[in-house]
């Protein structure tokens, strides 16, 4: 309305202007202050940008660094604006460290080599329930999931070598799940090799070596479900650290509001049949080797 309003007066000046003096002319070549000052009152335009232009894109980023980076909130929201997970909003201001997760990694020049690198610092991580390790070798410097009896000094070894004989590997050591003996305390689990961990990075959390058949290995994950997978995939010897994390008290409503959890509606529902505790059998074993079937050999 105010745009439109401004829009009427000045055309009407332009139209029905009368004879003026060279004095008058002169004073009203300025621009009018109460006009512009109008203007800048104006609320500024609605726009329909997607969410993806006020982001900080730190997933396309190309050069790995230590460095933390900054990280806007969401509220839950996806790019088009709308809510998609109830419970997200606010809280303290973050900021992410890029873990590597691809543990065998090697440097420009040393492939095939097992490498050491030593533990610099063990900290607290605010994107995730359990603590990080800045750990040093070689030329380079990066962020891991820490152990749980991970300290600073410690000395931890990458391989990526499968001898005859099991290894004897210390806590935080990585090795490929066939090189392990069988029931050993496993964490950081690949699934396909060279992709990086996706299994048991939780706080606490640790699965079991059950078997090793034919190339592949079974594996039980903390949800007692049993995966099998190709005995080159990595994985870290050990339990994941912060081991009291649900133990933790909350203690008033302010601090989830610190971590930015929202509460509910508050909203009565009567429980149904979903709720109660049942007793099913175990799911059936999730197979990542991709192996060939025996009719196609």
């Amino acid at each position: 309305m105010s745009l439109s309003s401004l829009t009427r007066a000045l055309r009407s000046l332009s139209l029905t202007q009368p004879a003026l003096l060279s004095s008058q002319v002169e004073t009203l070549s300025a621009p009018p202050v109460t006009l512009l000052a109008a203007v800048g009152q104006c609320r500024g335009f609605l726009t329909t940008v997607s969410l993806d232009q006020n982001r900080t894109l730190w997933k396309q980023m190309e050069k790995y660094t230590i460095k933390p980076m900054g990280m806007k909130k969401t509220g839950g929201r996806d790019h088009t604006g709308k809510i998609r997970t109830h419970g997200i909003g606010g809280g303290h201001k973050q900021r992410y460290r890029w873990i590597d997760f691809q543990r065998l990694r090697y440097e420009p020049g040393k492939d095939g080599r097992a490498f050491d690198e030593k533990v610099v610092e063990v900290r607290y991580d605010p994107c995730r329930s359990a603590d990080i390790a800045l750990v040093a070798g070689g030329n380079r410097k990066r962020w891991l999931i820490a152990t749980e009896n991970m300290q600073v000094g410690d000395l931890i070894k990458t391989s990526g070598v499968i001898g005859r004989m099991a290894v004897s590997a210390n806590e935080g050591d990585a090795y490929p799940v066939g090189a392990l003996p069988v029931g050993t305390l496993v964490n950081n689990l690949e699934i396909q090799p060279g992709r990086g961990a996706q299994y048991i990075r939780a706080a606490g959390t640790s699965g079991v070596l059950l078997r090793k058949v034919n190339g592949t290995a079974i594996v039980q994950l903390p949800s007692k479900q049993q995966v099998q997978i190709l005995e080159t995939c990595m994985v870290t010897v050990g339990r994941v650290s912060n081991i009291d994390h649900n133990k933790r008290i909350i203690g008033k409503a302010g601090r989830n509001r610190w971590l930015g959890i929202r509460p509910s509606s508050g909203l009565w529902q009567r429980k149904g049949g979903w709720a109660g505790r049942k007793i099913r059998p175990l799911p059936p074993m999730k197979n990542y080797a991709n192996l060939p079937s025996i009719s196609a050999q």
